[in-house]
């Protein structure tokens, strides 16, 4: 993460007013997917950094922008999201983080899990519910930017996870943390149109792209073990046999395919394009179901070498399989572009 600030690639989503790159979606894709043909870990945590960029720009004050998107545009703060809560999981659009007014701004409480790059960034983008009076206001969400040295501010356990393991992945408790006024993003209320114009198709197309290129990377590997091994009592390539070579096909349609779709998908979502909510909510459902898929079948074609332990391939299929329990789920967003066939509203 030091070496991408570095070079400035933390600045792809800052606007270009504050010194940023100013893309858009196709730009994080594009990063996202060649981080990832490396290690998926650095795709996810460059990533949540991109996306609460996003979140920030997209109504940010005066002070905002220099308090926090100048120094994001000049690779020196790090940013990322809060979102999900041990009480909602995958259902992250419904918080029960509390954020109740006081004389001075605000009163927060609650807990956050699975914070990508937990305790490491500078600051993070919450979603919260509000509170009046001591009530909650059912329906009534904000966003707000909370920074990592915040009285109140905790982070608890260590990641110890089946895959993703170059992310710290943790839980953020927040007790009676007093937050400045000034740290609310947009007006109170505003959270479900952060989640369903910001946050969910920037976060949607930057995972998309982070299991594009794990399927990539594991259709590589594929194709390097069948392209140079050879049997010792023919000689020939193990891609001679007509069974290898089809599955390797197979393969490498369902990476292409997907690209085609996320790439779409990512260009409409720029573009504001009235038809790119269902290729979007897809795109990281079809990278997931092809991460999974492809890496499984390397790992078939690679046979004895790839089981070993702690072969590369082995660490992309486990990296592969976080695509589909991150939120919103694999069968939520199928869910949700039948919804959308239909006209019906997502919630």
């Amino acid at each position: 993460m030091r070496a991408l600030l570095d070079a400035r690639l933390t600045a792809l989503n800052a606007p270009v007013e504050v010194g940023g790159h100013g893309e858009g979606m196709v730009g994080i894709v594009a990063v996202t997917e060649a981080l990832a043909d490396e290690s998926a870990s650095a795709a996810l945590c460059f990533s949540m950094h991109c996306v609460g960029t996003a979140v920030l720009a997209a109504r940010a004050t005066q002070a905002q922008r220099e308090r926090y998107l100048v120094p994001i545009a000049h690779g020196q703060h790090l940013t990322s999201l809060a979102l999900s809560e041990p009480g909602s999981g995958a259902i992250f659009f419904y918080p029960e983080t509390t954020l109740e007014p006081t004389a001075t701004g605000f009163l927060l409480n609650g807990s956050k899990s699975f914070v990508t790059n937990g305790s490491h960034a500078d600051s993070y983008v919450l979603s919260t519910a509000a509170v009046e009076a001591g009530e909650e206001l059912e329906g009534v969400f904000s966003c707000v930017v909370v920074d990592n040295d915040l009285p109140g501010v905790e982070w608890t356990g260590e990641w110890q996870g089946f895959g993703m393991r170059s992310n710290d992945s943790r839980t953020m408790r927040l007790s009676g943390v007093e937050l400045p006024a000034d740290r609310l993003l947009g007006a109170r209320g505003d959270q479900l149109w952060y989640i369903f114009e910001i946050i969910a198709p920037y976060f949607l197309m930057a995972m998309a792209g982070t299991y594009l290129g794990t399927a990539q990377a594991a259709l590589d590997e594929a194709r390097l073990h069948v392209g140079t091994r050879r049997h010792g009592h023919s000689g020939e390539l193990l891609g001679q046999s007509p069974v290898v070579a089809h599955r390797l096909g197979e393969m490498w349609m369902k990476v292409e395919a997907t690209r085609q779709l996320i790439y779409s998908a990512a260009a409409k979502g720029d573009a504001r394009a009235s038809n790119a909510l269902a290729p979007i909510l897809a795109s990281k459902a079809m990278a997931a179901d092809t991460a999974v898929s492809v890496a499984n079948e390397a790992m078939t074609l690679c046979g004895g070498s790839a089981y070993r332990d702690n072969s590369r391939l082995a660490r992309i299929l486990r990296d592969a399989r976080a695509s589909h329990v991150m939120g919103p789920t694999t069968d939520i967003l199928k869910g949700w572009v039948g919804r959308t066939l239909l006209n019906l509203p997502l919630l």
